[in-house]
């Protein structure tokens, strides 16, 4: 049996794009400097934390059930690509 295709990260449900996010470093780095540590890196549990806690979310499954979670996901994921260069930052922000 043949393995099944690996879905492309934006095709992933959030709580697994969110799962993944929280084990990248560049993620780790991005979330210790929007909490006031840009000289700090995060690991997996503080990543998620500072995900959990921008989403206003208990658990990281919620982002597939709460609409108002799932929007502040997706304008976290923004922010996110635009501080690693993945997204043009909008006018008026910085890194």
């Amino acid at each position: 049996m043949p393995p099944s295709p690996r879905l492309p990260f934006d095709q992933m449900p959030a709580p697994q794009q969110a799962g993944i996010l929280c084990n990248d470093p560049r993620f780790q780095r991005f979330a210790a400097m929007r909490c006031g540590l840009p000289d700090q890196q995060f690991g997996e549990t503080a990543a998620a934390a500072f995900l959990r806690s921008c989403c206003r979310i208990t658990s990281r499954s919620a982002l597939a059930t709460d609409p108002a979670a799932a929007q502040a996901f997706e304008a976290l994921k923004t922010s996110f690509d635009g501080w690693t260069g993945k997204q043009a930052m909008p006018r008026g922000r910085s890194r």
